[in-house]
């Protein structure tokens, strides 16, 4: 299979490393120290389950790259828009895209620009950090993808299946279903009020979650998000929250979310597409969210990295 990676980060980088590994021609959109670091050195997989050093290409115009079977799409999501030119060149007749983007906003950004056709959307699960240019360390065993059509399906297509099939073999967790709006929004709920909650006080999971009132407030901060899933007619699970609970009481103590550590690095976060896509879908469905909302206030300044 002939793959695209847009995003060479930690999340793209992971996941392109493990594909070349399984035999696939891997291809990266990347610029600058991380373009120069692939070319000349390749890319790194630090990771108890395995390092590895592959050759991938490496392009700064993806033009030079032309149409691919698939393509990953794993920029954050405040590069979008520069990210989105580099679309049309990859995507031929039979081409797959597929967002691994946090947030909900993603297929209709992508859509914009290639049609709803190739689109399929996912949730990743990964703690995974760029560590240098071209060095992605890998923490923990979780390398789960969750993916299915972008705008839903009744069945799980025949591109899914074998999409899924061959992250499978690249020891990629992978799951195809036939709607991927529900596990984008079950982890939308759980990841937009812990990203803005731990990125506001500035902690890991640990201390934070033995406090009953940070407790109580995660889960208020769920609800709001919840009654905009279910408000949109996204099937998630009726015990989302308790799940999400439960999945935090089992985390390490030292989990932080993304935007707690780029926010500590003094580099932008992606507040737009998780606290503002909250607050903005609130307001246009009449559901009051005054926690996110909040939060939102609180960290806008940090938008564009250190104020």
């Amino acid at each position: 299979m002939r793959i695209a990676v847009i995003g060479a980060g930690a999340v793209g980088g992971y996941y392109g490393a493990r594909l070349a590994q399984a035999g696939h021609e891997v291809s990266f959109v990347a610029r600058g120290a991380n373009l120069e670091a692939l070319r000349s050195r390749g890319l790194s997989i630090v990771s108890s389950l395995g390092d590895a050093t592959v050759g991938v290409r490496a392009e700064e115009d993806a033009a030079r790259i032309g149409p691919v079977d698939l393509v990953l799409f794993a920029v954050k999501t405040y590069s979008t828009p520069g990210a989105l030119a580099h679309l049309p060149p990859l995507v031929g007749p039979g081409t797959c895209v597929l967002s691994l983007q946090n947030g909900v906003d993603s297929a209709d950004e992508l859509e914009r620009t290639v049609g709803r056709e190739p689109l399929l959307a996912g949730a990743t699960y990964i703690i995974a950090t760029l560590t240098s240019p071209g060095v992605v360390q890998h923490t923990g065993p979780a390398r789960r993808i969750v993916f299915g059509e972008a705008y839903g399906d009744r069945v799980r297509t025949p591109r899914v299946a074998e999409i899924e099939q061959a992250l499978a073999r690249a020891d990629i967790q992978s799951e195809g279903v036939a709607d991927a709006r529900v596990p984008i929004w079950e982890k939308f709920i759980f990841l937009a009020p812990f990203a803005g909650l731990s990125a506001a006080a500035r902690l890991q999971l640990g201390p934070l979650w033995r406090q009953p009132s940070f407790r109580a407030v995660y889960d208020r901060a769920m609800a709001e998000v919840e009654a905009l899933a279910r408000a949109e007619g996204i099937g998630v699970a009726p015990d989302v929250r308790a799940q999400k609970l439960a999945y935090l009481d089992n985390s390490p103590a030292t989990s932080r979310s993304s935007m707690m550590m780029d926010l500590a690095a003094g580099r932008p976060i992606e507040i737009e597409a998780l606290l503002g896509s909250v607050v903005r879908r609130g307001k246009a469905a009449g559901i009051p969210t005054p926690v996110m909302e909040t939060l939102y206030a609180v960290l806008k300044p940090f938008e564009h990295g250190k104020p």
